[in-house]
């Protein structure tokens, strides 16, 4: 069921994904609106674009934490891989998103630090960056 409902979730999440998708629900939506007349603007008319809406929403929540999750989680692996083969790189850091919040803000927090001895909400470093090429007013 899982292997399934995976692939499922992947299709869904893909076409939903696409132009052609957002195209299909405003037709949807503008066919709805140019039936209100039609149907008088009743209730009933009302309650089919309110419950069909709902229905898609409440499931595709379920269909893209699913592909967030898959993408996530290859995300890690391979970041886990680049860490694991450069000789520089520190193999205490691999599974760390496994922590808690507080762990990873400390780790964060400690990492900027150490890397430019700066705020970590200030971000001076790529400020300055930034000014040199010309995006960023002071």
């Amino acid at each position: 069921m899982s292997g399934v409902f995976e692939r499922f979730a992947q299709s869904v999440a893909a076409w939903a994904g696409r132009p052609i998708s957002f195209a299909v629900a405003f037709l949807i939506v503008v066919g709805w609106g140019i039936s209100g007349p039609l149907f008088a603007w009743s209730d009933t008319w009302q309650l089919v674009i309110n419950t069909g809406t709902t229905i898609v929403t409440f499931l595709m929540v379920f269909l893209i934490q699913n592909a967030q999750n898959r993408d996530a989680a290859a995300i890690q692996a391979k970041l886990d891989e680049l860490i694991r083969a450069l000789d520089t790189g520190r193999n205490e850091f691999i599974g760390i998103e496994h922590l808690g919040e507080k762990e990873l803000i400390a780790i964060r927090d400690k990492l900027e630090r150490d890397s430019g001895r700066e705020m970590p909400e200030r971000h001076e470093g790529m400020g300055r960056v930034l000014l040199r090429r010309g995006r960023r007013t002071p």
